[in-house]
């Protein structure tokens, strides 16, 4: 099986593509990944009475996952249908199945996701979690699955702002907090061995963080320089949020890019080694036989699952 290691271990390839990160509430939805629960997938093999983390999940036959329930088209919860949907929620179902269990999505504030020390409340992290080096403490990180840009917007009517270099400097800058965003505009923002270049070139903006990077969009969506003169989110993000009607446009070209992982919690009470191992081994296959792309395409319309 392949090794499992954090980012700083593992060579990340350079990033081109598009996603981010934010989150929501607290409703969950079970999700049925694969029939005859631990009768097929990884867990037909494994013995559940040892008690670690993927014996747990095989003997109560469900993978919890944690993910934004206001992410599209990454991840969203249609409340009217009461269903999720999205890149990440049907990247969890296969795990989920490749497993051999099903899924149980939990919408969670990204804040408390990206805070680490889970309490055992989930399992995974499924929500184009970047690695950083500080996230490197918190967690462990599978192998990318996908590759995004992060993008900088702003509204229709706005004339000033064409180049980041220059014309953000001291303006109010929106972002969901504790993202990379946020980290980029606080040059703070240091991500793990592999990574792309990139350089800082905002300077003295005058960052407004909130709850998910939707959030921000829909501040800005309010008028020019209203509540916010930018926001900086993960370009499909931001192309969702303009295909259903916001007033907003993409500038500029992209600010850095990013490997998206998997996250498991270091400060778990039980052993990750073995779920670690068997999820990044299934995110390999699934970059092997062609699943990521097919749901990169089906979702973005582009296949953004490799580097280059």
């Amino acid at each position: 099986m392949h090794s499992f290691r954090s980012r700083a271990t593992l060579a990340v390839v350079a990033a081109f593509a598009l996603v981010g990160a934010a989150c929501a509430s607290d409703s969950s939805t079970s999700t049925p990944a694969a029939s005859g629960g631990t009768d097929t997938g990884v867990c037909q093999s494994v013995d559940t009475t040892t008690g670690d983390a993927l014996a747990e999940v095989c003997e109560t036959g469900t993978l919890r996952v944690a993910t934004d329930a206001k992410y599209k088209p990454q991840s969203w919860f249609d409340v009217q249908s009461e269903q999720w949907n999205g890149f990440d929620v049907d990247v969890a179902n296969e795990i989920a199945k490749r497993l051999g269990v099903t899924t149980d999505i939990q919408a969670q504030k990204w804040a408390v996701i990206t805070a680490g020390s889970w309490s055992d409340r989930w399992d995974l992290s499924v929500g184009s979690m970047t690695d950083t080096v500080d996230r490197e403490e918190l967690f462990y990180f599978s192998s990318a699955y996908y590759f995004t840009p992060a993008g900088v917007s702003v509204h229709n009517d706005n004339t000033t702002i064409t180049d980041i270099a220059t014309d953000l400097d001291g303006k109010k800058v929106c972002v969901g907090v504790e993202t990379t965003y946020q980290d980029y505009i606080n040059q703070t923002l240091v991500m793990g061995a592999g990574a792309p270049p990139f350089e800082f070139e905002v300077d003295d903006a005058q960052l407004q963080t909130f709850e998910t990077d939707t959030d921000a969009l829909d501040n800005l969506a309010l008028g020019d320089g209203v509540r916010c003169d930018a926001a900086i989110s993960a370009t499909p993000t931001i192309q969702a949020f303009i295909d259903d009607g916001g007033p907003i446009k993409l500038v500029g070209d992209p600010i850095y890019y990013e490997p998206l992982a998997i996250a498991l919690d270091r400060n778990a009470s039980t052993d990750q080694t073995a779920l670690a191992e068997a999820v990044d081994q299934i995110v390999l296959d699934m970059h092997d036989d062609g699943t990521l792309s097919t749901l990169s395409q089906k979702w973005y319309g582009a296949d953004l699952t490799a580097s280059t």
